[in-house]
């Protein structure tokens, strides 16, 4: 669990109260945090209070009911919701084998994922150099120097915005250049190995920090920032200081809009595989690596990661022809002297 935040806890009072329960710590107990989803149960178990004896178990009827009271939000919120619950049907089908499941074939269909933009080390530089214009104010006197470290950091290392942010000081390890993540998704966490030059950048702004008599004790935010008593930057704030700079940049997507801070976790992915690529390691030994550094549980999670652009495309192509080109080639000139 990250620091500082508790862990939700659900109350059930509905007849299926115990089974929600069971099915909760269930979850849990396989190391997920599962807060949304027990805030989705535990609205279901309300609702099937408050019905009283309209319906007295969950069958097609209270389901749909309860659907009706979420037409309110997105259709791929009302999607997920139906979903969590159709998991603890699924799961309470092992027990209860004539038990209710809603029929997936009734939810809102998916919606398309947006497509991340692959930023490029061209575009990094000019982002960086743009950072150095940043203005200071009192509410963000070293803004110059923490928003380049965010880029640099989301960049070289594809940590999520959540695990970015609550970085603290002690958490960098200078003597062995490691970032330690602490319990973040999952509640894994995992020590990254950064390259020299990301810890010089570490060192450089540390120190621009202690010269300017800001705090650099070990349990004070990577990226501080005074407002609010001192402590680190907002996910908001965080945003909106990037997304000006993409946009003074020129960096937009192939519909006009700023790249997210998700997207560079999905460019440190891409990228990596590119590196593995040019420099002809064995891609798919490696890949349990890349999803233990982005703290997956599995390569399966990774995948997602994984887009195959342009110069990925060239680059395997390459290989493959290096590899494999002379026998293609042989092929065909056979195929033509038996034509």
């Amino acid at each position: 669990m990250p620091r500082g935040k508790s862990i939700f806890t659900p109350a059930f009072s509905s007849r299926l109260a115990p089974t929600f329960a069971r099915y909760v710590d269930l979850k849990r107990a396989l190391g997920r945090r599962f807060d949304v989803p027990a805030r989705t149960l535990e609205n279901l178990d309300r609702f099937l209070c408050d019905q009283g004896m309209q319906y007295a178990d969950l069958d097609a009827g209270a389901f749909q009911a309860w659907c009706h009271t979420h037409e309110h939000v997105a259709s791929g919120v009302r999607r997920m919701r139906m979903l969590e619950v159709r998991a603890f049907c699924l799961y309470r089908r092992r027990s209860e084998p004539q038990c209710f499941v809603p029929d997936l074939n009734s939810f809102p269909p998916y919606h398309q994922r947006l497509k991340p933009y692959i930023l490029c080390e061209a575009e990094i530089a000019r982002l960086l150099h743009a950072a150095s214009g940043l203005k200071r104010c009192p509410t963000s006197p070293l803004r110059p120097e923490t928003i380049r470290l965010a880029i640099i950091l989301l960049f070289t290392t594809g940590i999520r915005r959540r695990e970015l942010l609550n970085l603290k000081i002690g958490d960098y390890d200078r003597q062995n250049s490691t970032l330690h993540i602490r319990e973040t998704k999952f509640y894994k966490s995992r020590v990254l190995p950064i390259h020299n030059g990301i810890a010089d950048e570490i060192d450089c702004y540390l120190r621009t920090r202690s010269q300017r008599k800001f705090p650099v004790v070990s349990d004070s935010a990577l990226l501080w920032n005074p407002s609010w008593g001192g402590g680190a930057y907002s996910a908001t704030t965080l945003r909106r200081s990037i997304q000006s700079l993409l946009q003074e940049c020129g960096i937009v997507t192939t519909k006009g809009t700023s790249p997210r801070i998700h997207d560079f976790r999905h460019g440190f992915a891409v990228n990596a595989l590119l590196r593995w690529y040019r420099a002809g390691a064995d891609v798919e030994a490696k890949l349990p690596l890349l999803a233990t550094y982005l703290g997956h549980g599995s390569a399966v999670s990774t995948h997602h990661y994984l887009h195959f652009i342009e110069p990925l495309r060239t680059a395997s192509s390459e290989r493959f022809a290096r590899h494999y080109g002379a026998l293609v080639s042989s092929s065909a000139s056979l195929s033509r002297r038996h034509g």
